[in-house]
């Protein structure tokens, strides 16, 4: 699936493991862990109604916001949200991480 970021900081911890904005995750490297697998499953999936699949992920819609969101570790609070657009029947996410 095609991702596009809206936040440069997230796409930056996703990718270098480094961030200004997210400095408290850059030393926590069980959270990064688990990021780039939620990172790399959002990635693998044709459509985000796969996601419903990976049990692990608690994939949920949220009805009043208009996003989704999965959870990137388990007993922790921090869940990546995103948008689920659709682009010329291509699913495309825009992503944000909700601490």
């Amino acid at each position: 699936m095609n991702v596009s970021f809206e936040d440069v900081e997230l796409e930056k911890l996703i990718t270098t493991h480094q961030s200004k904005r997210y400095k408290k995750y850059t030393r926590d490297k069980k959270f990064l862990w688990a990021l780039d697998r939620v990172f790399n499953d959002l990635q693998g999936v044709a459509k985000c109604s796969d996601l419903k699949q990976l049990s692990y992920l608690h994939y949920e819609q949220l009805k009043k916001v208009g996003m989704s969101s999965v959870r990137v570790m388990n007993g922790r609070v921090e869940r990546l949200l995103f948008k689920e657009l659709d682009i010329r029947f291509l699913d495309a996410l825009a992503v944000w991480l909700r601490t």
